[in-house]
């Protein structure tokens, strides 16, 4: 048991380490990132800690990825110096809260991981298509509108990044589902993936690019959404 917690130990130390030597996150971040892979542990073990590592991976190199080519059109609250550690809870708190339900509400516990799960293949497939989808994307649209709009501005969305973003739900879900059993969830969670990341794109441009709603606002609100879905088709 010592030798099973050890290893998250060695996890942990070693991510707090790479994030704040790298810069991708702010000493605060990181030690906010450690506290909530504890509860991600808690509550879906190395499954739900590989889930988050394979979000924070990937959004880290999307986000690096053609870093200077998006520099005249990206959001700077999303590429600022190193990730706060409000945008830590923003992308990762949905995943905490599961974990935290696991512990206080046991008897649902697949449930609670299956959000945890919808959750972060959101917040993969919102990192993934917005960074990516901004250098590969070929016509770029408002989401409310479809009438042409300018790429990296709130709620506009490109075919290529959708698809893009579909791919990192698809790589969250391959994760849950090689921890917990290959079933119909897997792709339960890659359509609340989508749902969450589509849904970002409307808040994106009905409310944040208005000012009603920051970034870290609205990307938490599309992690939730996705797990609300998969809790609206487990009550149905």
């Amino acid at each position: 048991m010592l030798s099973h917690y050890g290893l998250l130990v060695l996890i942990l130390i070693a991510g707090v380490v790479y994030s704040v030597s790298t810069r991708k996150l702010t000493p605060l971040a990181a030690f906010t990132g450690a506290v909530v892979a504890c509860l991600v542990f808690a509550g879906a073990g190395y499954t739900g800690v590989t889930m988050m590592t394979s979000f924070f991976i990937l959004g880290s190199a999307a986000t690096s990825w053609q870093k200077h080519q998006k520099q005249s059109f990206a959001n700077p609250e999303e590429h600022q110096g190193g990730r706060s550690a409000t945008q830590v809870l923003a992308n990762a708190g949905v995943g905490a809260i599961a974990g935290l339900l696991v512990l206080v509400f046991p008897v649902y516990t697949s449930l609670w991981i299956w959000m945890m799960a919808a959750g972060f293949a959101s917040a993969t497939a919102d990192t993934l298509s917005s960074e990516l989808g901004t250098v590969y994307g070929r016509r770029f649209f408002n989401i409310i509108t479809l009438k042409p709009d300018q790429r990296g501005f709130d709620g506009v969305i490109s075919l290529e990044g959708t698809l893009i973003g579909v791919a990192g739900s698809c790589v969250i879900a391959l994760v849950y589902a090689i921890g917990f059993g290959w079933s119909s969830s897997l792709i339960w969670i890659v359509i609340a993936g989508t749902i969450g990341n589509l849904t970002d794109s409307v808040l994106g441009a009905l409310l944040e690019r208005r000012g009603y709603l920051s970034n870290n606002a609205v990307n938490f609100l599309n992690t939730l959404i996705a797990a609300l879905t998969v809790l609206l088709i487990y009550l149905i």
